[in-house]
């Protein structure tokens, strides 16, 4: 009998957004399959980040900082499935938060919704979302590699996901979100993903604390040649990550992919020229490194912007990107891996780069920006930008002070000295 009640409580729960009827005729197979493409995309470039991460770290970490990118995957996908994408993007509530009318992704169907898409699945829209939502929590850990623990970082990303990521997602994506009413233009995550993980990232650095023998003991980048595998990957992931954003197949989309290309070059070149200038000579981990700003640059301005403009925001994100993550140590916190630095100026300066050069003509969807002779977008994004860096923030803040307090953040020194790989996982990424 248990049983039985079971599984009917089962079939109640799961089968009602689930529809097997024909196809749709709204449902366009090319704008889908391209949703579909840069969906997989998206999710590749998780474990690109881990690499891009992994390399950078000392031996012993590695696998301990690439787990924490890899389980990303699966803990966001829970959240997300079950509530995530509802109070993301459901129905509005107050202009703040969506509505648990699609919890458990009820309703969520084979059909478009048409508040996002009219042309694809409301289940494609749904899961080229989740992997936004996968890899902006494993941006965050660049700022603590190496120190942090497993079990903590799986609560803390669960609840960074709920209580700052979603309502971002809402504000500025969701249809009533209270920025997007405002006029607020974010193509692919600049304030979402960028802003959000730059200014989260800032705060866990000076929670957790610098690492231990930071300035008397060596910390160099353990395999580059990891981090360049890494990079590529982020590159050629995020064509999906911008033209995807377009959820459709069609000149918008080649003009997003474009212009990320254009301007990850265009950082690239300007980082490496700045760092050679300063230092004397160029660095792989220098080119990768204004590659991925160029890249987190040009995100939020990526559907908005021509090629032109594309080579001014990734030249001024290398030079902006490099000269921000030297600064760190005359402030004095230790983001290990550059993530308030790259992340976290370079997106301002793209959503403020969008301000100046969005065009109706690229985006009639969007808006003129600065160059165009109006200002009014300008300084909505200035506004959203102060709004995403202090709620971040202080939210972040809060929920590390709690979970210090109850679970502790750090790993012990002995564990530290010895790594997290063995510390914490039991196992090493090399046999000798």
């Amino acid at each position: 009998m248990g049983l039985k009640l079971f599984f009917a409580l089962m079939a109640v729960f799961t089968l009602p957004h689930i529809s097997y009827a024909a196809e749709a005729p709204a449902v366009n197979t090319g704008d889908t399959a391209w949703v579909l493409i840069s969906t997989a995309l998206v999710m590749l470039m998780t474990p690109g980040l881990a690499l891009f991460y992994g390399g950078m770290v000392r031996r012993k970490n590695v696998l301990g900082t690439i787990m924490q990118s890899f389980i990303s995957l699966g803990v966001i996908t829970m959240v997300w499935v079950l509530y995530g994408y509802s109070l993301a993007f459901g129905p509005d509530i107050n202009h703040i938060i969506g509505s648990l009318d699609w919890i458990g992704l009820t309703g969520v169907g084979f059909e478009p919704n048409p508040d996002y898409s009219a042309t694809i699945p409301h289940q494609a829209f749904m899961i080229y979302q989740m992997m936004f939502a996968v890899i902006t929590p494993a941006l965050i850990t660049g700022a603590f590699a190496e120190r942090f623990k497993f079990g903590t970082y799986l609560v803390f990303i669960v609840l960074w996901v709920t209580f700052v990521y979603i309502p971002l997602a809402h504000w500025i994506w969701g249809v009533g979100g209270w920025m997007r009413n405002l006029g607020v233009l974010d193509f692919a995550g600049g304030f979402v993903v960028h802003i959000s993980s730059g200014a989260s990232a800032l705060a866990a650095a000076i929670i957790v604390g610098k690492r231990r023998g930071l300035g008397v003991e060596p910390m160099l980048p353990h395999n580059l040649t990891m981090t360049l595998l890494g990079t590529a990957i982020l590159w050629f992931g995020w064509f999906g990550f911008n033209g995807g954003s377009a959820v459709a197949s069609g000149s918008l989309a080649t003009s997003a992919m474009l212009v990320t290309h254009i301007s990850a070059s265009a950082a690239a070149l300007s980082w490496m020229a700045a760092e050679w200038m300063q230092r004397g000579k160029p660095t792989a981990l220098g080119a990768a490194s204004g590659a991925v700003a160029g890249l987190a640059t040009i995100t939020p301005a990526s559907g908005f912007v021509g090629p032109v403009p594309a080579i001014i925001i990734g030249l001024v994100a290398g030079v902006l990107c490099y000269a921000a993550v030297n600064y760190k140590t005359k402030l004095g916190y230790d983001d290990s891996l550059d993530v308030v630095g790259v992340h976290g100026a370079g997106s301002t300066w793209g959503v403020i780069a969008l301000g100046i050069f969005a065009s109706k003509a690229i985006n009639p969807a969007g808006a003129n920006g600065l160059i165009y002779g109006e200002s009014a977008l300008i300084k909505v994004q200035l506004l959203a930008a102060l709004v995403t860096w202090v709620f971040s923030f202080i939210v972040t803040f809060v929920i590390l002070k709690i979970l210090n307090s109850v679970m502790g953040l750090r790993v012990s020194d002995g564990a530290e000295f010895v790594g997290l790989d063995h510390a914490l996982h039991g196992e090493s990424g090399y046999i000798s």
